[in-house]
C-alpha cells in the first residue's frame, strides 16, 4: 500500500489516521502541538479532540512534519481552514510532484475567498501541478474512529486520480464514491456549516421543528445558488457532500456548528462560546467568506447574512429569524 501522511491531529484527522492503520497501511500522523503529540506517542490516545479511542501502534505519530511528509505517497491535509495556508506552505517543499493530495479541510479562506484545493495547487503552481482531490462526506469523527459505517465522497477532475484514491482509501466500514465536481463537493462542504449554525439557532430558541426544517430547506437553495454561480453541478446538492452533510451538520448533537448556533440561541455571545471550545467550528469563519463570495457573485443568500450579522455585527438571534420571516413573499 502506498504510505499515507495525514497532516493535522484533530478529531477528523485522528479518526483518519485510525481508520487507514485498521487495513495494515503505513501511516505517518502529524501534530502540531509537541505536548499532545509526546502524550499521544505515550498513550496511544488523543484525549484533546478524540478521547476514548485507542491508536494502532502502527500509526506513527510525529511533531516534525518533515519526518511525517517526505516520502509520503499520498498526503492528507485535515488542519483548520485559517491555518491551512501555512501549513501547506511549510508541507510543499518536502513532497514530490507525484504526491496525491487529499484535502480533508471545509472551510473558504478568509480575505482571499479561496477553497482548499485551490489553496494547495497556488502554494504548488511555482514548482509544480499539484494532484489535489478533496474527501467530504457526512461524518462524525468519533463514529468513523469506532469503526462504525460511514460513506464519504472523493472528487477531482481528474478521473485517474480520483478513482486511484478511491481503491486506496476505501475500507470495508469506510466506502468512498467518485464524483468529478470538486467544486460543488468543497462548496458544500464548507458552506453547509453557516446553515448549520442557523439550525441551532433555532433550536436554541426553542421554535421547533418546523422552523429548523425551513432553514435547513432554504439553506440548501441558498447552496445551490451559490455551487452553480461557481461552477458546480446541481446534482452534487443531492448528495452525500451536499444533502447528506447537511442534513448530518445540522441535526447531529455531535456538530460543533449545530452546538453555536444552539449557544447563540440561548443567550450566549459568540466569543463565550468559542473560548470554551477546543475543536474549531469552521461554520464561524466560513460564514464570513461565504457572505463576500455571495456579494462578489451577486448571489442572494439571506441565512447566511443573516447569521453573519449574528456572528460579526451583534444582531439578535430572534431578531435573524424574524427579519428571515419577514422578507418579501416569493415563489419557491
Amino acid at each position: 500500500m502506498t504510505p499515507l501522511a495525514i497532516i493535522g491531529a484533530g478529531g477528523w484527522g485522528t479518526a483518519l489516521a485510525i481508520t487507514q492503520a485498521r487495513v495494515q497501511r503505513p501511516v505517518r500522523l502529524w501534530v502540531h502541538e509537541s505536548d499532545l503529540a509526546a502524550a499521544m506517542a505515550n498513550t496511544r490516545e488523543n484525549t484533546v479532540f478524540l478521547p476514548g479511542v485507542q491508536i494502532p501502534e502502527t500509526v506513527e505519530i510525529s511533531n516534525s512534519l518533515r519526518n511525517v511528509a517526505t516520502g509520503a505517497g499520498i498526503v492528507i491535509l485535515a488542519v483548520p481552514s485559517p491555518f491551512y495556508r501555512a501549513v501547506a506552505t511549510q508541507l510543499l517543499p518536502l513532497v514530490s510532484k507525484d504526491t496525491a493530495f487529499v484535502s480533508a479541510t471545509k472551510g473558504i479562506e478568509n480575505d482571499t475567498l479561496r477553497r482548499m484545493s485551490e489553496i494547495l495547487e497556488e502554494i504548488a503552481a511555482p514548482a509544480f501541478a499539484a494532484q489535489v482531490a478533496v474527501l467530504s462526506g457526512p461524518t462524525f469523527a468519533p463514529e468513523v474512529s469506532r469503526g462504525e459505517p460511514a460513506a464519504l465522497v472523493i472528487a477531482s477532475p481528474d478521473d485517474a486520480l480520483r478513482v486511484r484514491l478511491q481503491a486506496e482509501l476505501s475500507t470495508p466500514r469506510f466506502r468512498l464514491y467518485t464524483n468529478s465536481d470538486r467544486t460543488g463537493v468543497e462548496l458544500c462542504g464548507a458552506v453547509k456549516n453557516t446553515i448549520a449554525i442557523a439550525a441551532g439557532v433555532a433550536d436554541g430558541l426553542g421554535l421547533g421543528s418546523n422552523a429548523a426544517a425551513a432553514l435547513v430547506t432554504r439553506g440548501l437553495a441558498e447552496m445551490t445558488r451559490l455551487v452553480l454561480a461557481c461552477g458546480g453541478r446541481r446534482e452534487t446538492m443531492s448528495g452525500l457532500a451536499g444533502l447528506g452533510d447537511l442534513v448530518l451538520t445540522a441535526y447531529g448533537n455531535a456538530s460543533r456548528n449545530r452546538r453555536v448556533g444552539l449557544e447563540l440561541g440561548r443567550g450566549k455571545k459568540i466569543e463565550e462560546i468559542t473560548a470554551s471550545m477546543r475543536a474549531i467550528a469552521e461554520g464561524v469563519k466560513t460564514t464570513k467568506s461565504t457572505v463576500q463570495l455571495a456579494q462578489r457573485l451577486g448571489i442572494e443568500m439571506p441565512i447566511a447574512e443573516k447569521m453573519y450579522e449574528v456572528l460579526y455585527e451583534g444582531l439578535r438571534p430572534q431578531e435573524a429569524i424574524t427579519d428571515l420571516m419577514e422578507r418579501k413573499l416569493k415563489e419557491e
